[in-house]
């Protein structure tokens, strides 16, 4: 619990200190590239700094062009690994009660985030749709397919958003596979243990070979890639190789 303390303590006086400098240069620069850089760096900065470090392995992957990285989500502690694994400048699909931070939520709008509104179907799709434009325009965007959170660390069905903004944007899915973040912060925990977090960008699939109407297969073999390179134990129950979860103190 010490760890969360010490770094809402010091994320909080980090944002306060940096953040309305940095909001002030986007405004008049338009340029985005330096709050969201020392958000990312600063954030990684914490992260390590409580015991929990980060391995990213598959760099070569990444295509040169722009591309939509997709991602497992399984806790709170995967979002700071997987974005300070990319090793350019992207924006993300976050839920809108994000956006309502203090300066935070400022911050995102600045980075080119795009909020959306998972409770109505609507608005969800006006933000897809949003994501696309961007992506077609030359923005980079992460995505978790996966929509929330796992209960368990195990890879959960997708949602279609990330294989529609590919595909209307004909732009390749990167798979991300992130592994055992679930361990360093369980799900509805504050309690942060340190440890290993591994991020694994797997090989790049074209989504402008896909229409709309392959959408599900396009999903299917974006998930299949990101179970196969998962740990067993983070794979779902009805793929080859999965097993339960380690028992506890294992």
């Amino acid at each position: 619990m010490l760890r969360t303390l010490f770094i809402g303590v010091f994320l909080s006086l980090y944002i306060l200190i940096v953040g309305p400098p940095l909001l002030i240069y986007t405004f008049i620069t338009r340029n985005p590239d330096p709050i969201y850089w020392a958000g990312v760096k600063g954030v990684m900065f914490f992260v390590r700094a409580v015991g929990v470090k980060v391995r990213v392995k598959g760099l070569e992957h990444i295509p040169a062009g722009v591309c939509l990285f997709a991602a497992n989500h399984t806790s709170s502690a995967d979002p700071p690994a997987v974005v300070g694994a990319i090793p350019r400048r992207i924006a993300i699909l976050l839920k809108e009660s994000l956006f309502k931070w203090p300066i935070v939520g400022q911050a995102f709008r600045s980075a080119h985030f795009i909020p959306v509104n998972r409770s109505a179907r609507d608005a969800a799709i006006a933000s897809v749709e949003k994501a696309a434009g961007a992506l077609k325009a030359g923005q980079s965007f992460l995505i978790y397919p996966e929509g929330t959170r796992s209960p368990d660390g195990r890879l959960q069905e997708f949602k279609k958003g990330a294989v529609m903004m590919a595909i209307k944007a004909g732009v390749p899915i990167v798979p991300m596979a992130c592994s055992d973040a679930h361990r360093i912060m369980e799900k509805n925990s504050l309690v942060i243990h340190p440890g290993e977090i591994v991020v694994e960008f797997l090989e790049p699939i074209d989504a402008s070979k896909y229409s709309l109407e392959d959408r599900d297969i396009l999903n299917e073999r974006v998930r299949m890639a990101m179970a196969a390179a998962l740990p067993p134990d983070q794979r779902p129950l009805d793929f080859p190789g999965a097993t339960t979860a380690e028992p506890a103190g294992s």
